[in-house]
């Protein structure tokens, strides 16, 4: 074998088991910041010195997307992703409408969030039973799904005050090769608030941290995340038919949207 290409296999070698500790720093690192110092201390004192709910929603959602923020230019500065965003500018011009993204891997919320300083997110009511991860939830307003009853009226009033609200219609991560497959979630919130829908794709040049993906499976090469802002949706073009057909021609529109890959 010539010398170079053992040289390269070894420095690949390395740089692979440099990405894992760097990895394992970075999830300890994310842990004990958002579960101790930002859950635990931060928002109790949010809580207590700030009694207006709004003003406290929206100092915790630039609390999260700080924090993600540093996360991020540290995890990129040790090495273990790259990632860049196009058409950025789009989101400062949006107000009361849905951001809607595909999901590839565990670190799309945060990628998106680090971004948009007030952003609420839809999220599973799952969480809600995690007594950390519940109290950011609720300091930050995010909208749960679990009572059904209840997302309508809490996503008109987001959207009703300026607001913009995150969500992954796939409802989970979705698997490297195989077709992405919409709720109609996304699209019943969209017409039934009457609201326009930017949309978000996500390409990962490594597959890292999807679903069913153990954090120390590490890619052979650094993940890079391609983050575009693509088009905005006018809710309007959708609105002559009735909602259930609305919704599903909607849901077809933003399947293929988000399923492109150029």
């Amino acid at each position: 074998m010539d010398i170079k290409c053992i040289i390269q296999k070894n420095a690949n070698r390395l740089n692979r088991w440099w990405r894992l500790l760097a990895t394992a720093f970075g999830f300890i690192l994310f842990g004990f910041y958002g579960l101790v110092v930002l859950s635990t201390l931060w928002f109790s004192l949010l809580r207590l010195f700030i009694w207006n709910k709004e003003r406290r929603n929206i100092i915790a959602q630039q609390s999260i997307s700080l924090s993600f923020k540093i996360f991020l230019w540290i995890i990129k500065l040790l090495g273990i992703i790259g990632y860049q965003f196009n058409g950025l500018e789009k989101l400062k011009q949006d107000k009361s409408c849905l951001i809607i993204a595909n999901h590839p891997s565990l670190l799309d919320v945060v990628l998106l969030a680090s971004v948009m300083p007030r952003c609420d997110c839809l999220v599973k009511g799952a969480l809600l039973k995690n007594i950390f991860i519940s109290r950011i939830i609720k300091t930050a307003g995010y909208i749960p799904n679990a009572e059904a009853n209840k997302i309508l009226p809490h996503c008109q009033n987001v959207l009703t005050n300026g607001g913009r609200i995150l969500i992954f219609p796939e409802g989970t991560r979705s698997v490297p090769g195989q077709p992405i497959k919409l709720q109609r979630g996304a699209a019943n919130i969209a017409l039934r608030c009457q609201a326009d829908i930017r949309i978000i794709h996500i390409e990962c040049s490594s597959p890292w941290l999807i679903k069913g993906q153990k954090w120390y499976d590490i890619p052979v090469k650094k993940a890079f995340f391609n983050i575009t802002v693509g088009e905005k949706i006018t809710i309007n073009n959708f609105l002559h038919d009735n909602t259930t057909v609305a919704a599903r021609k909607l849901t077809r529109y933003l399947t293929a949207l988000l399923s492109k890959t150029d």
